[in-house]
């Protein structure tokens, strides 16, 4: 079977042009709620154009979710066995925060594909996300049995990081709503109360 050629300048820039715009649309609307039209016109493609490279809206929203699993995942692959553990979980809370921050959209299309029941990310948060919690909360349990941070249970301890990081991406309108300065940036704050937080919280007893 003769290779695939490779795509040119210009394929590249549609695919580009076209996933970033599926994210939009996807961030915003959901899977459900979003159309190939809509994509298409945010794209600046034609519709036959757009479904050249991706026959389906199914196919976008799971190459955009594919992407996303790892870069969601490395933080957390990050959290060193030999590091300070206290300073360790700080700096994943801090990397989480720094995800919202700089990926709104992405947050926000994997708590929509989460929402929905995760259909097309099931398979991934039962194997390969599934399996590095529990190695890192395996890590963080034996932190708590030596006595170097105070007795957490692991997995909320990682769920209340990932909720108090990803709030500020999901419910952006909300927080900048009731802080009542939609021009200023609430993460230095986020991150300065949120260090704090954690640093009490973990202090061995």
């Amino acid at each position: 079977m003769d290779a695939k050629p490779p795509e040119t300048r210009i394929q590249r820039k549609n695919r580009k042009a076209i996933l970033d715009a599926a994210l939009d649309v996807f961030s915003t609307q959901g899977f459900r709620g979003a159309t190939v039209d809509q994509i298409a016109s945010v794209a600046g493609l034609s519709k036959p154009n757009l479904l050249y490279y991706f026959p389906s809206k199914e196919l976008m929203h799971v190459e955009l979710l594919s992407g996303l699993m790892h870069n969601w995942l490395d933080p957390l692959r990050k959290l060193k066995d030999d590091g300070d553990p206290v300073a360790e979980i700080q700096a994943y809370m801090r990397r989480k925060l720094q995800l919202s921050r700089d990926f709104p959209r992405e947050s926000r299309l994997f708590a929509n594909e989460i929402l929905q029941g995760a259909p097309r990310i099931e398979d991934a948060l039962k194997g390969e996300l599934k399996e590095l919690v529990d190695d890192k909360a395996a890590l963080i349990s034996n932190w708590s049995e030596a006595g170097k941070i105070a007795a957490v249970h692991p997995y909320h301890l990682i769920f209340s990081i990932w909720a108090l990081t990803q709030h500020y991406a999901d419910f952006d309108v909300q927080v900048r709503a009731v802080l009542g300065d939609a021009g200023k940036d609430p993460f230095p704050d986020a991150e300065q109360f949120l260090s704090e937080l954690y640093a009490r919280t973990l202090a061995a007893k």
